[in-house]
C-alpha cells in the first residue's frame, strides 16, 4: 500500500502506516493529551508538555519557597530573559545574543516598531497588511500617534488582492511590519524576497513570527531581516501567557532605541542612577521584572525542542496539511467546503483554514465530538497541525467526524450557535 499522503485516495490504514514510519512519532509521548481528543488548535495554544508541572512546582517550592530572594542570583532568575532567548534563537535562525524575552506579543511589537521607526528619521510611512492580526494594526496606530507629532504618520496597507508591496514602497517608507504566516489562512510570505524588496527601498523590515516559530523553518539572519517578534504559547508549547520574544539583528543593536526604557534595560541597573543609559546589545530591550513562573514552563517545553530537528517538523507539517486538504476535497466538497489555505507548499504554514457557511456552529459541534479547532470571523474554521503530537490517523479521523457532522446536520442544534467570549 502506498504511503504517499498526497495520493488521490487515502484510507485509514495508509495513515497508520505513515505514523509507523514517522521519526517524530515518539515525541508525542512527551505531551499530556486528553484521552479521546484530536487537538488541532496548536496554532492558538500548544498542548501541555510533560514535565511542565514538575518544573513550575520546583520553581515555586524550591527556588521561591526555599531560595527566596537569593534565587535572583543562585537560580539565575535575573538573566532568564537572555538565557531563554538564546534557546529560542535556533528556532528562528538567530545567533546567541540576538533574542530577548519580553512581555506580551503586543508590548514587544511596540518596543521594536518604535526602534525601527527611529532608525529612519525623516521617513513618515509605515506599511502593514490589511489581513494582519488586529493587535499589530492597533499597536502601529499607537506608534503613529506617538511619533507623528503635529503631522500624523501615514499607514499603508497591502492585501492579497492588492495593493501589493511593490505598489506602496517608496523612499518615504520607514518601516514594514508583516506577519510571516497569516493567522487566518496560513498563507506564508517569502521572507528573504520580501526583506530584499524592503531594503531596496531603504526601509526597515520587522517580522511577526507568531504562527511561524517552531512550525516552519525560519532564518532571520539568512534573510537579512532587521527586527522580529513572536509568541511562545502556540507551536513552542510554552503555555497560556508564556512570554513573547524580540529579535534584533546584531548589526542594529548599538543604534536601536526601544520604546520602553525600563530599569532592567539600563547599563547598570543596580547602580540605581537617575538618568537612563542603555545597556549594550539587546539587553537594552529589557523593561522590568521577568515573568518567572511562565518562563519556567517555557523552559520545560524548550527541553523538547532541544531534541527536535525543525526540518523534520516541516516535512511532517506539509504531509499533514496536504493530507487534510486532500481528504476535505474528496469527502466534503458536496457541502461547499472551501480550502482557503494556499496549496503551494512554499506558501503554506502549518495550518489549514476552511470556509463554510455557519462555520462557527459546525466548529462547536466538532469540538463536542472531540476534534478541537477554532473559528475566525466571519467564516473560517482553522485547524493547526503541530507535528510533534498530531498524527496522520488524527487527520483522517478528524475529517471523518466532520463529514458525519455535515451529513447528519447535527451542527444545527441551537446550542452550537451560542457564541462564547473566545471563538
Amino acid at each position: 500500500m502506498s504511503t504517499d499522503a498526497s495520493a488521490s485516495t487515502i484510507d485509514r490504514e495508509t495513515c497508520i502506516e505513515l505514523d509507523a514510519a514517522d521519526p517524530l512519532a515518539p515525541i508525542r509521548e512527551r505531551f499530556s493529551l486528553p484521552e479521546g481528543v484530536i487537538y488541532l488548535d496548536g496554532n492558538s495554544l500548544g498542548a501541555l508538555p510533560r514535565g511542565v508541572a514538575e518544573r513550575v512546582q520546583h520553581v515555586i517550592t524550591e527556588e521561591w519557597g526555599t531560595g527566596l530572594i537569593r534565587s535572583w542570583n543562585e537560580a539565575g532568575w535575573f538573566t532568564k530573559p537572555a538565557t531563554v532567548g538564546d534557546r529560542i534563537a535556533p528556532l528562528i535562525g538567530a545567533a546567541p545574543g540576538e533574542v530577548m524575552m519580553g512581555d506580551s506579543t503586543s508590548a514587544s511589537l511596540f518596543q521594536v516598531a518604535v526602534a525601527g521607526m527611529r532608525m529612519r528619521p525623516g521617513r513618515r510611512v509605515i506599511i502593514s497588511e490589511r489581513g494582519n492580526f488586529p493587535t499589530d494594526l492597533y499597536v502601529l496606530e499607537a506608534v503613529q500617534e506617538l511619533l507623528g507629532g503635529d503631522e500624523p504618520l501615514e499607514r499603508r496597507l497591502i492585501a492579497d488582492n492588492g495593493p501589493t508591496l511593490a505598489d506602496v514602497l517608496d523612499d518615504d517608507v520607514a518601516l514594514v511590519v508583516l506577519t510571516h504566516v497569516d493567522y487566518r489562512t496560513g498563507r506564508m510570505h517569502d521572507m528573504a524576497e520580501v526583506t530584499r524588496q524592503v531594503h531596496e527601498a531603504g526601509a526597515i523590515m520587522l517580522w511577526d513570527l507568531a504562527h511561524s516559530v517552531a512550525a516552519v523553518p525560519v532564518d532571520l539572519n539568512g534573510a537579512n531581516a532587521d527586527f522580529a517578534i513572536g509568541c511562545t504559547y502556540k507551536y513552542v508549547n510554552g503555555g497560556p501567557g508564556s512570554p513573547s520574544f524580540m529579535w534584533v539583528a546584531e548589526r542594529h543593536q548599538g543604534e536601536a532605541r526601544p520604546a520602553l526604557t525600563g530599569w532592567q534595560g539600563h547599563a547598570r541597573p543596580f547602580d540605581f542612577e537617575v538618568d537612563y543609559e542603555p545597556a549594550p546589545g539587546i539587553t537594552r530591550f529589557r523593561v522590568g521584572t521577568p515573568q518567572l513562573l511562565s518562563m519556567s514552563a517555557l523552559e520545560a517545553s524548550l527541553d523538547i525542542w532541544d531534541d527536535v530537528d525543525v526540518a523534520l517538523v516541516r516535512e511532517k507539517s506539509l504531509r499533514l496539511t496536504e493530507l487534510f486538504m486532500t481528504l476535505v476535497d474528496e469527502r466534503l466538497g458536496q457541502w461547499g467546503v472551501e480550502v482557503v489555505t494556499p496549496r503551494d507548499p512554499a506558501r503554506r504554514g502549518s495550518q489549514v483554514a476552511l470556509r463554510i457557511d455557519d462555520g462557527y456552529a459546525v466548529m462547536q459541534a466538532l469540538i463536542e465530538r472531540g476534534v478541537i479547532g477554532d473559528f475566525r470571523a466571519p467564516d473560517l474554521m482553522r485547524f493547526g497541525f503541530a507535528p510533534l503530537y498530531v498524527s496522520h490517523a488524527d487527520v483522517w479521523d478528524a475529517v471523518a467526524i466532520l463529514e458525519d457532522i455535515l451529513t447528519t446536520e447535527s451542527w444545527r442544534e441551537p446550542r452550537f450557535a451560542k457564541r462564547g467570549a473566545v471563538t
